[in-house]
């Protein structure tokens, strides 16, 4: 397959002209390791153990309208969503309520270890964001299996007040049992959780990950987003069109992440030896537009937030010539 253009407008034209066959998939249970509080039904998302009906999947074609009230099929048809009925769990069992906004100073920070961020390169400044790409491997299947969920992805928020998070997302363990996928996520307003349709990838292949606004240059509260996920080898991809911003303006970048459940030694890395050789992933060719679409020179900062985490691995990242994570 041609190397995919890393201009997110020609993008569009590129994924519409994929034709790929629909994959069933599901998220993966909370399993045996779960917290004692989170329910056995409960499944793992990137953003914690939710219940079934608050994770949407939306077939290709499906579109999250801006209105932020329903998902419009590709057959025209309109779908309600509904407010999650249920309660979600962070990774330590500590329970959230609807889209569990915190107060005060805590708006302003990044999700904490509790919610199973391990380390992320991110930045935040005067500009509002029009655009993130990056591009990264799959890296090989991790040597142990204890159910463990693993993610890798890049992404936008707003600093200060979150609401919503929109993602590509690589996730070993995800939405397929044990093996590598993608997906487009849009996650929690109302605690609720949109997925894409979520596609199978395989260690080695080439990913380009992209979230890019749909709005005039200089539209700072934009409405309609582009969250898509593409594998160069295999040509499948995720998208999530139109997705809504639910108000937000994105001033928040994430240029890479690492995010985990389940894990109980450091083997349950992917690319980490048994012996406890380190691995490592690199998000590369990143970049970041501001809202009138010119590019900036992003000061990515490097944050470790694995402080009192079981098991200590090998954990630390470090830039400026490409985001590596370390584990």
């Amino acid at each position: 397959m041609p190397r995919i253009s890393a201009n997110p407008r020609l993008l569009k034209s590129t994924v519409f002209s994929l034709l790929v066959a629909g994959l069933a998939a599901g998220q993966a249970p909370a399993g045996a390791n779960r917290p004692a509080a989170v329910p056995a039904d409960f499944v793992v998302t990137p953003f914690g153990y939710f219940h079934p009906s608050c994770v949407t999947h939306l077939a290709k074609g499906d579109v999250l309208l801006q209105d932020e009230s329903a998902i419009q099929h590709a057959n025209g048809t309109l779908q309600n969503i509904e407010e999650c009925s249920y309660p979600h769990f962070e990774a330590d069992g500590a329970k959230i309520v609807g889209d569990g906004r915190p107060t005060g100073d805590a708006q302003s920070q990044p999700p904490s270890i509790t919610h199973s961020w391990i380390e992320y390169a991110s930045i935040h400044d005067t500009a509002n964001y029009g655009d993130i790409y990056a591009e990264w491997d799959v890296p090989p299947e991790p040597t142990s299996d204890d159910g463990q969920t693993v993610f890798f992805f890049n992404g936008l928020e707003q600093y200060g007040g979150t609401v919503t998070i929109v993602q590509p997302v690589l996730g070993w363990n995800s939405d397929y049992s044990s093996r590598w996928g993608i997906a487009a996520w849009n996650c929690c307003k109302n605690g609720t959780v949109q997925e894409a349709s979520p596609a199978k990838v395989n260690p080695g292949d080439h990913l380009e990950g992209y979230v890019f606004n749909n709005c005039s240059a200089g539209t700072t509260k934009c409405g309609s987003w582009d969250v898509v996920i593409v594998d160069e080898e295999n040509g499948n991809y995720s998208q999530l069109l139109k997705t809504s911003n639910f108000g937000q303006t994105f001033n928040w970048a994430f240029g890479g992440v690492l995010e985990v459940y389940g894990i109980k030694k450091c083997s349950d890395y992917p690319g980490a030896e048994m012996s406890g050789t380190a691995g490592k992933i690199g998000f590369f060719n990143e970049s970041v537009l501001d809202d009138n679409f010119v590019s900036i020179t992003p000061a990515w900062t490097v944050s470790n937030v694995s402080s009192g985490l079981s098991p200590q691995c090998n954990y630390g990242g470090s830039t400026p010539k490409q985001i590596v994570l370390k584990y």
